[in-house]
């Protein structure tokens, strides 16, 4: 299986934030979804939109196994944890809507990695306090905003785009959410995401 630190992740979203170009390579997929070779086997077709809604499935179950991680750990206060769970249900219906179209599609859904491997990735044992657990899930929040706004030109069917676009801007608005919980200005400049 494919390591993943907190830099290879941040890595991964940022270049599949950045990705314009409408093919993508198995490896490079590899890279982003950080799959072991099985995983990358079940991605049928990787330049296709399966490829890619394989990938962005990867970054839901991501996000998932973080809330949960943020859930067990103890340090969110329950009015928080309440938001965290809120928060979780969305990815899982993100999860649940990428499974069905793939599905629909031909293709076969990647499977999400264990909870202690995605911990052990997130470094989750760092983890002090509320802030630290709210700071996590904002970076992993914008990243995945960032990650479906860049694959919108990737994708080949429309429909599909406009799928991204609606999963983006959940994984905007749970940003601002964190943003703000933390205490954090908004940013001051238009287009801030996507870039």
């Amino acid at each position: 299986m494919t390591s993943l630190t907190p830099s290879s992740i941040a890595n991964r979203r940022r270049f599949f934030g950045q990705v314009s170009a409408p093919v993508l390579s198995a490896a490079a997929l590899g890279l982003l979804a950080g799959h072991s070779p099985r995983a990358l086997a079940a991605m049928q077709a990787p330049s296709s939109d399966v490829g890619i809604l394989n990938a962005a499935l990867a970054l839901e179950h991501e996000a998932i196994g973080a809330y949960q991680l943020g859930a067990e750990s103890g340090l969110l206060t329950k009015p928080t944890l309440s938001v965290a769970l809120l928060f979780q249900g969305h990815h899982k219906a993100h999860r649940d809507a990428l499974i069905g179209t793939i599905e629909k599609l031909g293709g076969t859904p990647v499977a999400a990695t264990s909870l202690k491997e995605l911990g052990m990735a997130l470094q989750a044992n760092t983890l002090q306090n509320q802030t630290d657990v709210l700071a996590l899930a904002r970076r992993l929040e914008g990243g995945a905003a960032n990650a479906y706004l860049g694959v919108l030109p990737s994708l080949k069917d429309p429909k599909l785009g406009a799928i991204a676009a609606r999963l983006a801007a959940d994984e905007t608005m749970h940003w601002t959410a964190l943003t703000q919980a933390l205490g954090l200005a908004l940013p001051s400049a238009a287009l801030s995401f996507g870039a």
